[in-house]
């Protein structure tokens, strides 16, 4: 054996020496049975002895080179198989002879096989629903699209009125077609980190009552009320992104609208969570969410309503949006829900620390 092979090698020396350890005695006994019956009377007991230790020795020896080089071949051979469905390199580990050794070791495999095997129908099962999910989103507005426009073409343009209210119809096909795309395009961005946030401070409330002003007709269809759990004379400056906390604001006030309510509430909180962080809390007392339903919330296009309805329109990416721009901000985002009672969707941002003005303001006087 090489080296090499020595260094790469983690042994064991029970077989040998329990084989050892047998053929000696049997030798043993064997030569002093023969004493006994006085074949070999004149050899004295200490020779027999000798013998016995002697033969040990001889036998550990050749059993320990030959089983050890026998063994390493064929395990060696193994490892070179397993490390062909293994991500990581066998070679730089060591080829245990050692047969506890060796089955903890393929046990290990095993079972991390089993996960990543496990893992990967999960995945598969995720990509199956996934590719019908995008299907069916980018089939209805297509279809319907291509039938105002067939329509138009087989001679239903010639009616200004119909002409006028098919071109609008398609148009809404179109624009939802435009809004999967671009959201598809922005959780790209985010996932591989493509698109930069331009962090700075701005007054949390004061967007937040923007955001209200913006859906408060789409509330008002629904008599839902925006409103904050109390008053803010004071500004909460945090620092992030503006336009894209914009985004998050809205698309959780726009999801507690859509299953809300008649006559209920959307209510906005934001309280310190320690020193250098506030959390939003956005809350409503709408349908609410079966808990089964929770974890899969922020998956692309999943949604709890598994009619499959889109009266409500928008892309059905809104809140895997959310959450990749709150984890782009490396902050975190939670849901609260019960069925029946209503939501709770939070959120956690960074204060913004004092402006260097003030500071040298306070220093002066």
């Amino acid at each position: 054996m090489s080296n090499n092979q020595h260094k790469n090698t983690k042994g064991s020396y029970r077989f040998a020496l329990r084989s050892s350890t047998f053929i000696s005695l049997i030798s043993f006994f064997v030569l002093a049975l023969f004493k006994f019956l006085k074949l070999l009377e004149a050899v004295e007991w200490w020779i027999v002895l000798l013998i016995s230790v002697v033969l040990f020795a001889i036998c550990f020896t050749v059993i320990q080179i030959r089983v050890q080089r026998f063994i390493y071949r064929r395990i060696k051979r193994i490892y070179e198989d397993v490390s062909l469905l293994e991500n990581t390199n066998f070679n730089d580990r060591q080829v245990a002879t050692d047969m506890r050794t060796l089955k903890e070791q393929v046990e290990k495999f095993a079972r991390n096989k089993k996960t990543e095997i496990e893992t990967l129908k999960v995945r598969e099962a995720y990509r199956k629903e996934f590719l019908g999910n995008i299907s069916h989103e980018l089939k209805t507005p297509l279809f319907t699209v291509q039938g105002y426009i067939d329509t138009l073409l087989d001679g239903a343009h010639k009616d200004k009125a119909i002409r006028k209210k098919y071109l609008l119809r398609a148009q809404k096909g179109v624009d939802r077609l435009t809004y999967i795309v671009k959201d598809m395009d922005m959780i790209t961005k985010l996932e591989i980190g493509d698109m930069s946030l331009e962090q700075h401070s701005f007054d949390i409330i004061e967007l937040i009552q923007q955001v209200f002003d913006q859906f408060e007709i789409k509330a008002s269809k629904k008599s839902i009320a925006l409103t904050f759990d109390m008053s803010y004379p004071e500004p909460i400056m945090v620092h992030a992104d503006q336009e894209r906390i914009q985004q998050v604001i809205a698309n959780l006030v726009v999801n507690s609208i859509k299953y809300g309510k008649e006559n209920g509430t959307t209510e906005v909180a934001v309280e310190d969570l320690i020193n250098n962080k506030v959390i939003i809390r956005v809350t409503d007392n709408g349908e609410g969410i079966d808990q089964e339903y929770i974890p899969r919330l922020f998956e692309r296009f999943f949604r709890v309503d598994r009619t499959g309805s889109r009266k409500e329109g928008g892309s059905g990416l809104g809140l895997a949006i959310v959450k990749h721009i709150i984890e782009a901000h490396r902050e975190s985002i939670y849901v609260d829900s019960e069925l029946g009672i209503g939501s709770e969707f939070s959120f956690t941002l960074e204060k913004a620390v004092s402006n260097i003005e003030d500071i040298e303001v306070e220093v002066e006087e």
